[in-house]
């Protein structure tokens, strides 16, 4: 029985709105929303869960909204946390760092902390919602940590590679990955 996880990325967010978790959307941002939502809506997702960040939960809101289903806010999904950082070192020492999954900032998360408690989270899914279709409002950092974990394919070049937004469908047999499509 196939279960279909629909990896939405979210969109364009301004940096310097508020803080981690309460940044919203940009204007494009938001007219980007609205197409994952138009592009979503006859896929017949059955469950949406997000990061607790609100432009993961803004991204899929429409689509919610349009299912009449409610956003399960999931904590481990949030971003990957790194301590303070301005965003120019922040981005560069992901880059540095991607493949050290050991690493962390001083008083951050290393990408082996970030990937495994995001994919406790994709398991308990799969297994509880088998055959089942599921929106995943998430980050670009996240969503590529837990296809990683599938496929090592999915690296840094892969991540390099995401647009805000950006949506994958991800098809399970069990806990197996078996194919990966881009929609956006």
């Amino acid at each position: 029985m196939k279960t279909s996880i629909y990896m939405v990325r979210h969109a364009e967010s301004p940096y310097d709105e508020g803080d981690e978790r309460t940044r919203g959307l940009t204007v494009q941002g938001k007219k980007e929303a609205g197409k994952v939502t138009k592009m979503l809506i006859g896929e017949g997702i059955d469950m949406i869960i997000s990061s607790p960040y609100s432009r993961a939960v803004l991204t899929v809101e429409g689509l919610a909204q349009h299912r009449n289903l409610e956003i399960e806010k999931i904590e481990d999904l949030r971003e990957r946390y790194f301590s303070s950082q301005h965003i120019t070192e922040l981005m560069s020492n992901i880059r540095d760092n991607f493949y050290n999954f050991e690493y962390a900032l001083p008083g951050g998360e290393s990408n082996a902390d970030c990937q495994s408690r995001s994919i406790t989270v994709l398991k308990t899914i799969l297994k509880e919602h088998m055959g089942k279709k599921i929106a995943m409002g998430t980050h670009g950092l996240v969503m590529t940590l837990m296809m990683n974990y599938f496929d090592s394919r999915y690296g840094l070049d892969f991540l390099d590679r995401l647009k805000k937004p950006d949506v994958y469908k991800l098809q399970f047999e069990g806990l197996e990955l078996i194919e990966v499509i881009r929609m956006w």
